[in-house]
């Protein structure tokens, strides 16, 4: 498992969004990275479970942004 991962629990939905554009603007090599919040679901999680689920969440989703862009 190589996806940099960004999970954030207990903030808001604008301190969130600030963080996102943090750490993109902050690291480099984070513009790639997936983010993801805390659920009521996932607490229960192991981080493995938390990292591979977000990992394949961001794969689809750039995959979807990819196609979504092709004429």
């Amino acid at each position: 498992m190589d996806q940099k991962i960004v999970l954030l629990h207990g903030f808001t939905r604008e301190e969130t969004v600030a963080a996102m554009k943090a750490v993109k603007a902050a690291v480099p090599g984070a513009a790639d990275a997936a983010f993801a919040t805390s659920t009521p679901t996932n607490l229960g999680w192991t981080l493995r479970d938390i990292v591979e689920h977000v990992s394949e969440e961001h794969r689809s989703f750039k995959a979807a942004a990819g196609e979504a862009g092709k004429p």
